[in-house]
């Protein structure tokens, strides 16, 4: 046959009216859709392409963009519009993001638990109509012969088949909130409080003069001097205790203690009479 070589030389808007009245299972409507796919190879290259490094083979993922051009030919209308690229680029891709909806899992689950949940929904329906009812966790697992934990883990894994948008509504209302606005972050006055609670718990290690020097440096915002006139001491001792303080309280916080002993109680002693 000589159609592929005049098909081609027509138009896409020439091939596409011909294609609309010709039926579905005609052959020569096959041969204008593989001109009009051959003349497209290149815009569903482009639309697989952002997706080369996902684990899904490329190969594959053509394959999906071809159906999806297949498609846009069958439904373009011409009447609303000239241009088939246009038309079909959307397509192509919505139906590679279609295939990654409902093919992919979001996140990694082990191979066995993907079959169970597989075998799962084949034999549900099967069960619920034996029992007249849904079938129970241990109904199924008796059936599949595997454990109960192993079907709720199966269930659970079914959560990470699909991911919700962040971008979701939350409700039908116009002005319904976004499931990113409900969700937790991280808060950092956790960290900090529990960095407080830690340097408690060594705040009494610490002679009374340099828990005393602390307190006045750091919750009363009192500086060197004023710290050395309430203690009756120098500003050189007030700052030879804090330093020698912070150190103590610094090295208890950032050592193992198995690698540092805690300070002898003795030392307390010999630091007050500084």
């Amino acid at each position: 046959m000589t159609w592929h070589g005049d098909l081609r030389e027509l138009s896409d808007n020439e091939l596409l009216s011909r294609l609309r009245a010709l039926p579905r299972t005609s052959a020569r409507r096959a041969a204008i859709c593989e001109v009009l796919v051959e003349r497209y190879a290149g815009l569903v290259q482009a639309c697989v392409r952002p997706y080369r490094q996902s684990p899904e083979p490329v190969e594959d993922l053509m394959q999906v963009g071809y159906v999806g051009l297949l498609k846009a030919i069958s439904n373009f209308d011409a009447g609303v519009g000239d241009s088939l690229s246009a038309y079909a680029a959307p397509c192509i891709s919505g139906e590679i993001k279609r295939h990654f909806r409902d093919k992919r899992w979001q996140i990694h689950v082990r191979r066995q638990v993907q079959e169970l949940l597989l075998e799962m929904r084949a034999v549900t329906a099967e069960l619920a109509q034996q029992l007249g009812h849904a079938p129970g966790d241990g109904e199924l697992a008796a059936a599949l012969k595997v454990t109960e934990d192993s079907i709720r883990e199966a269930r659970q894994a079914s959560l990470a088949f699909t991911a919700s948008s962040l971008d979701a509504p939350l409700s039908d209302r116009e002005d319904a909130a976004l499931l990113a606005d409900v969700l937790g972050e991280d808060d950092h006055a956790i960290d900090h409080a529990i960095d407080m609670d830690a340097v408690q718990a060594h705040l009494e290690e610490l002679p009374e003069r340099e828990q005393r020097a602390l307190f006045l440096r750091f919750y009363g915002n009192l500086t060197q001097a004023e710290i050395g006139q309430r203690l009756g001491i120098s500003q050189m001792h007030v700052s030879r205790l804090l330093a020698r303080a912070l150190a103590y309280l610094r090295d208890k916080l950032t050592t193992d203690p198995e690698q540092n002993p805690m300070r002898p109680h003795g030392l307390g002693a010999d630091l007050s009479s500084i």
